[in-house]
């Protein structure tokens, strides 16, 4: 599955903070100083992106639910939605270290 820019960073700051549960206001920090997108729009597409990673069963969102729609407050991983995090922070890599050789005294 392929995954947004924005995507990725919404698993990296869930994945790396200190709860489980994360408010969405703190995913608007993603955009940084954007005159040029209005607020509305970050908050539209910060919304889409969220219901995508529940659709893909990623995260849990909690929120309220109205007649017509979900009003998503916080979200939080599920144990897939914490491997694919894990394997977007990259790995760390071994080094070609060969012991094979046993050196006689």
């Amino acid at each position: 599955m392929k995954l947004s820019a924005l995507q990725k960073y919404i698993l990296k700051q869930v994945f790396s903070s200190k709860s489980d549960k994360i408010h969405r206001g703190g995913l608007l920090k993603f955009y940084g100083i954007d005159k040029k997108t209005k607020q509305r729009d970050k908050v539209n597409i910060i919304t889409k992106s969220l219901e995508r990673l529940i659709n893909h069963e990623l995260m849990t969102g909690y929120g309220i639910r109205t007649s017509h729609k979900w009003f998503i407050k916080e979200v939080k991983l599920t144990e897939k939605g914490k491997k694919i995090a894990k394997t977007l922070f990259g790995k760390q890599q071994i080094l070609p270290l060969k012991n094979k050789k046993k050196y006689k005294i």
